[in-house]
């Protein structure tokens, strides 16, 4: 089909001619007198160009233009005028016009004009087809990911989405538990109902048990009025109970109690309420060992934990964080009104580099904080958080927080100051082993042990 243009022109020889020469080169033309005729035109039927003169009775075309984004109507507009300068050009441009046209104006600017915008419409779309194929492979609801660990999480929750077992989500503070629930949700047949989160660490017990069963009129000093609980109110649909490993021995109980029956019984009733919850459970704590000390019960883990997702941490999954910090920039970008365009490599690398051990949450505060500092349209090491950014964290990596060996942490700490050293010099062996205070012997000794070239 081809590709429809609107001519939009007080004066009748210019539509008509205007008509000829679009319809010669391939387009289905149609002209209009007027902008208010233009709207209406444009508001009943879809055209990929709109050809809109500048002075014109009524409204002119930069009040056209102004109209055509206030409605939100999807067109490429390119502006003639007889009258024309660089300033209205302008004005025409930060009203969103494609391109500016002088009249009188040659056929073939008006048709190069347009073919030029035709070249950037194909592009456009083809970048979104790009990306659409891009996120299919890399995302899984709002998860960003490549790592082969996490597309195993992503056929995991396709896989079991659709039932109603409870699932137990573990994994460290940050790595993305509560995006792992809603993925659960709302990419099975409940996507439809209610998805209802409570973190139950943050709540008292007291108030907890009444947040999650409800309560009716006296039932308590405060209790005015019936209250549904949140296993209620996610009925037809997910409860996600973030942190379980912090309820009390009590609460438990009746948790145990509402899984078994598929019922739940609010304070000071009599009477149970039948429910439909799927359960999605989250935990950092590590409950086999709470369940060992019996801090956690056996028969209620074995409830939950009859399918498990184990998220792991940021860094294990270190091909990620390229992505990740791209899909950041792009957020940030939109929410700060910022124009990072991304990161230098010597910060990709400190990234790359540091143990991440508040994962994928750390990790986003990170390059929020330094979108904010940054003064250019790239993040430098410097815009980065201390702690991200010091030598300690980058041995860290190679250790593990764990090791406590003298021996391992003096090697490991050479070889950082070596590499540093030898990247300051650009690779020059003498300057380097100046800076490091050791003979270029001992230097040349330290790069071979230590694999540098």
């Amino acid at each position: 089909m081809p590709p429809r243009v609107l001519v939009v022109d007080d004066e009748e020889n210019v539509r008509d001619m205007l008509g000829v020469l679009l319809r010669r080169e391939g387009f289905e033309p149609s002209s209009v007198a007027n902008a208010e005729v233009a709207l209406r035109e444009l508001e009943r039927a879809p055209y990929e160009y709109v050809l809109c003169d500048i002075r014109m009775p009524g409204i002119g075309g930069l009040g056209l233009l102004e109209k055509i984004q206030e409605r939100g109507l999807q067109t490429t507009v390119i502006v003639m005028s007889a009258y024309g300068s660089t300033d209205t050009a302008i004005e025409a441009m930060k009203l969103g016009a494609y391109d500016y046209v002088s009249k009188p104006f040659k056929p073939d600017e008006i048709i190069l004009t347009l073919r030029k915008a035709q070249e950037r419409e194909r592009l456009k779309l083809e970048n979104q087809s790009l990306r659409r194929e891009l996120l299919g492979e890399m995302a899984f609801a709002e998860i960003i990911a490549r790592s082969q660990k996490m597309k195993g999480i992503f056929r995991t929750i396709a896989k079991v989405a659709d039932y109603k077992s409870t699932v137990l989500i573990t994994g460290e503070s940050g790595t993305g538990k509560e995006l792992v629930a809603r993925a659960l949700h709302f990419n099975g047949v409940r996507a439809k109902g209610p998805f209802v989160a409570v973190n139950c660490g943050a709540i008292p017990e007291t108030l907890l048990e009444s947040e999650l069963f409800g309560f009716v009129r006296g039932a308590f000093t405060d209790a005015t009025r019936d209250k549904k609980g949140l296993f209620e109110e996610a009925n037809g649909g997910t409860l996600f109970l973030d942190e379980v490993g912090e309820l009390t021995p009590g609460l438990q109980v009746k948790l145990l109690r509402v899984l078994q029956e598929d019922e739940v019984r609010r304070l000071g009733d009599s009477q149970p309420t039948k429910i439909d919850v799927r359960v999605v459970a989250a935990t950092v704590r590590d409950l086999t060992e709470a369940m060992r000390t019996g801090a956690f019960r056996e028969d209620l883990f074995y409830r939950l934990n009859v399918l498990t997702v184990a998220l792991p941490p940021l860094r294990e999954r270190r091909e990620d964080i390229a992505l990740l910090v791209a899909h950041f920039i792009d957020e940030f970008n939109k929410k700060l009104g910022a124009k990072v365009k991304a990161v230098t490599p010597e910060a990709q690398r400190v990234l790359l580099e540091y143990p991440w051990p508040g994962n994928v949450r750390e990790l986003e505060n990170a390059i929020e904080r330094a979108m904010v500092l940054a003064e250019g349209e790239t993040l430098g090491v410097d815009d980065l958080p201390e702690r991200i950014r010091g030598g300690g964290a980058r041995l860290a990596v190679q250790l593990g927080d764990e090791e406590l060996s003298i021996k391992k942490w003096n090697r490991a700490i050479e070889e950082m100051l070596i590499r540093k050293a030898l990247e300051r010099c650009n690779g020059n062996r003498t300057r380097a082993s100046e800076k490091l205070e050791i003979s270029l012997r001992a230097l040349l000794y330290k790069i071979k042990e230590f694999g540098l070239s």
